[in-house]
């Protein structure tokens, strides 16, 4: 008898006594209410330690039109592995109970603003020098018969009165590199061309003229493109959103090199002529094919390899430089590149 009145006890107690949060309470997110100076890029990489995964969030959102136009106010879904905002016409939460206070809760963990994320031009990153661009002209000799010269050195040039030019003018040194094919259709792209530094000219003659270096970042040689004058300056290029679909190709490295990582420069066949733009973030991808052994003709396509990110620094008519900002994995010459806009 005394056995049968615990064991009631026991079962009243566990009544009485809150059941312990479901796996899908416990996972209940957290609600983040925008705050002025918030980005996509600046919540993708608070909450989930992951910068670019903010292209996913914004195509996948479609309250949102334009990742720079996010208001304060709107409220945001903190998930462990992705974010979501909320519709404005329905409240995050019902009024109430604990799961209103549970996310009024942990939305107070949630108060730094985040930056807007931006990278920097340093000047030396170079470019393709596209083939119906020419340069202005070309060192064609150093003082003293020397094959290379340093800053404040002495060099002569094939820029004259002739072109419209005076003592005192100020020109980019450029040396020029192999030309650029396309990778599939073998269409020359341009001409590589990295930066030397740059020149002033002292004495012009009709057809010629004599100049000083002013500043090198490498050793300046005869046949060495000259350029207008670029300060080289470093500035900032903030994050964009394409206004439209790109997809591309890698053509090249700044390096030469084939295989290609994070923190590497490229040159792309996107330029302003495509609508592509300075800040523009576009995916590296490869395709997957189907073993023909297996699909028996069901399958047409895989879903398309996912290799890394890049950034768009520096746009010509038709090419662009570009900075990869993220590498999956091993990246070539060749490699597609694709936007992936709604």
């Amino acid at each position: 008898m005394k056995n049968g009145i615990t064991a009631l006890l026991l079962l009243a107690l566990l009544l009485i006594l809150p059941f312990p949060a479901t796996a899908a309470e416990q996972d209940e997110p957290a609600i983040y209410v925008i705050k002025k100076g918030d980005t996509l890029w600046g919540l993708s990489e608070r909450f989930l330690k992951d910068p670019y995964y903010w292209p996913n969030m914004w195509a996948r959102n479609s309250l949102i039109t334009n990742p720079h136009q996010i208001y304060p106010g709107q409220k945001l879904r903190v998930f462990p592995d992705r974010l979501e905002f909320v519709p404005r016409e329905q409240p995050a939460e019902a009024a109430g109970g604990q799961k209103a206070a549970a996310a009024a809760k942990s939305a107070d963990i949630y108060q730094e603003v985040a930056e807007e994320k931006s990278f920097t031009v340093r000047g030396n990153e170079g470019f393709l020098l596209e083939t119906e661009l020419k340069p202005f002209g070309s060192v064609i000799s150093v003082h003293h018969d020397r094959i290379v010269a340093g800053e404040d050195d002495i060099v002569y040039t094939d820029i004259g009165t002739i072109h419209g030019i005076k003592g005192g003018e100020k020109f980019s040194v450029f040396r020029r590199e192999a030309s650029v094919s396309h990778p599939l259709t073998n269409e020359i792209m341009g001409i590589k061309v990295v930066p030397l530094g740059t020149l002033q000219l002292t004495d012009v003659e009709r057809k010629s003229s004599r100049a000083i270096i002013t500043r090198s970042y490498k050793e300046i040689s005869p046949g060495s493109y000259l350029m207008p004058y670029s300060d080289g300056k470093r500035h900032e290029v903030p994050l964009k959103m394409p206004g439209r679909e790109l997809k591309g190709y890698i053509i090249e490295s700044y390096s030469g090199t084939n295989i290609i990582a994070s923190g590497d420069i490229v040159y792309i066949d996107l330029g302003s002529s495509q609508g592509a733009e300075p800040g523009n973030m576009l995916y590296i991808v490869r395709d997957v094919l189907p073993d023909q052994r297996h699909v028996e003709g069901r399958v047409e396509r895989l879903p398309q390899e996912l290799l890394g990110a890049l950034v768009i620094l520096e746009t010509g008519k038709k090419t662009a430089t570009a900075l990869v900002v993220k590498s999956i994995d091993a990246i070539y010459k060749g490699d597609k590149i694709d936007s992936r806009t709604k």
